[in-house]
C-alpha cells in the first residue's frame, strides 16, 4: 500500500506552481509514496470535492505566495473551506509543510508559513520544517547554493517579478524544494 501526500497550492502567475510541481517531484521520488496537486481554487466551500483528496492523504503540503505578508486570499478560501474537517476533526495527527514564494528575498515569507502551521495546528496536524541548512549566508556562498533563503520552518523561494516561470525561481530554490518534497514524503512513510 503506498503512503499518499497531497500538494494543495495556488499561484498567481506561475511561481509558485513551479514551486509545487518540484516539490511534488521530490516527494514522488520516494519509494511507495504517491502524490497528489490540488488547486487551492477548486475548493470553495466544505462540499468541494476536492477536499477528498487531502482526507486521503498520510501529509498534506500548503503553498502559496506571499501577497503582502500573508497567503493569497484564494488559499485563504481554501483554510476557510475546511471548517468542517475541523469540526470533524477529520486531520488529525496527519503530517502537514509548506511553502511560499515571493519577488523579494524576504518579503514577509515566514509570516504566510506561520499561517500555515497554525493553520495545520488548528486541524491538529504534526508539522515537518524544511530540515536545510541555510545557504549563501556566509562569503564562500552562492545564489546557487539550496536553501539560499535561510528558512527553517517551510519552504521559502524567490522570484523575480519581471520573469515567468520558466526561469524563476532559479534551479537552486528548485531543488530546495525537490528535497523538501522529498523530506516531507520520507516522514509520513515514518509516521503515516
Amino acid at each position: 500500500m503506498s503512503t499518499k501526500v497531497a500538494v494543495i497550492f495556488h499561484s498567481g502567475y506561475g511561481h509558485t506552481q513551479v514551486v509545487a510541481e518540484q516539490v511534488a517531484a521530490g516527494a514522488g521520488s520516494v519509494d511507495g509514496v504517491e502524490v497528489a496537486i490540488v488547486e487551492a481554487s477548486e475548493i470553495t466551500s466544505a462540499e468541494s470535492t476536492a477536499l477528498s483528496t487531502l482526507d486521503d492523504a498520510s501529509a498534506i503540503i500548503f503553498g502559496s505566495p506571499t501577497y503582502m505578508g500573508s497567503a493569497s486570499a484564494v488559499f485563504k478560501t481554501f483554510m476557510e473551506a475546511t471548517s468542517t474537517r475541523w469540526m470533524e476533526q477529520k486531520w488529525v495527527d496527519k503530517l502537514a509543510a509548506g511553502f511560499t514564494n515571493s519577488g523579494s528575498m524576504n518579503g514577509d515569507k515566514q509570516n504566510t508559513l506561520v499561517e500555515f502551521m497554525t493553520f495545520a495546528m488548528q486541524h491538529g496536524m504534526v508539522w515537518v520544517g524544511l530540515g536545510q541548512m541555510p545557504g549563501n549566508n556566509h562569503s564562500g556562498g552562492s545564489e546557487a547554493d539550496t536553501n539560499r533563503c535561510g528558512a527553517s520552518i517551510g519552504c521559502m523561494t524567490q522570484a523575480n517579478v519581471d520573469q515567468g516561470g520558466d526561469v524563476a525561481p532559479p534551479t537552486s530554490d528548485r531543488e530546495t524544494a525537490s528535497a523538501f518534497g522529498a523530506r516531507v514524503a520520507s516522514a509520513a512513510k515514518r509516521w503515516g
